[in-house]
């Protein structure tokens, strides 16, 4: 019998799929990608709302029921700590914690650990009279974090930051909310998620 793969997403509303149909959200995506590929991967399970900050995430995760374990997990966190002006320090503490429970998710196994970039929502027009300059330094501060953090626990790091940043002359690539990613957006991150998948579970 073939090997029914399965898939945790954990984060916020870039892992929902804000302003976008669920089946244009990235894991959606990432999944009808490994379908194509002729692997048999279930829906993804998603554990994640538009808001969420490191913290919430993890007390969401606290009185969540998971199965036993999962083949992939990716995990997109922390927009919405840089936000709310969160310190880094506080950041990097709590990540490092959820990214724990990520390799216990994926039943130890680091190598199927995705952790994903913060994007930069300050190309958005949500942002016109945000700093936009404030924004992006302070998200790659945080990306920092993530990187350094995914080397030391030897998961791997997709970066989608630079792909969000096209947003700013490329309006195809954000919702109508004009603040959250677009389908099209989300295809590119999927595509690398997929990509990397693939050699995981192969």
């Amino acid at each position: 019998m073939e090997k029914l793969y399965t898939y945790l997403a954990l984060g916020d509303s870039y892992t929902v799929g804000e302003s976008v149909p669920l089946r244009q959200s990235f894991p959606y995506q990432v999944v009808e990608n490994l379908r194509k590929g002729k692997l048999h991967v279930a829906a993804p399970e998603i554990v994640a709302r538009t808001g969420w900050t490191t913290d919430e995430l993890s007390a969401a995760i606290a009185d969540h029921r998971f199965l036993d374990h999962y083949d992939l997990v990716t995990l997109l966190i922390g927009v919405n700590n840089q936000y709310r002006g969160r310190r880094i320090e506080e950041f990097n503490i709590e990540l490092e914690a959820l990214l724990n429970r990520a390799v216990e998710l994926a039943g130890g196994k680091r190598e199927h650990v995705l952790l994903l970039s913060i994007p930069d929502y300050g190309v958005t027009p949500f942002a016109k009279k945000l700093d936009a300059s404030r924004i992006a330094t302070e998200i790659d501060q945080y990306n920092v974090v993530k990187r350094a953090l995914a080397t030391q626990y030897k998961v791997s790091f997709v970066d989608i930051t630079e792909s969000t940043r096209n947003a700013y002359t490329d309006e195809s690539l954000v919702a109508d909310d004009g603040l959250h990613p677009s389908a099209k957006e989300y295809k590119g991150w999927a595509v690398k998620v997929a990509e990397m998948a693939k050699t995981i579970l192969k």
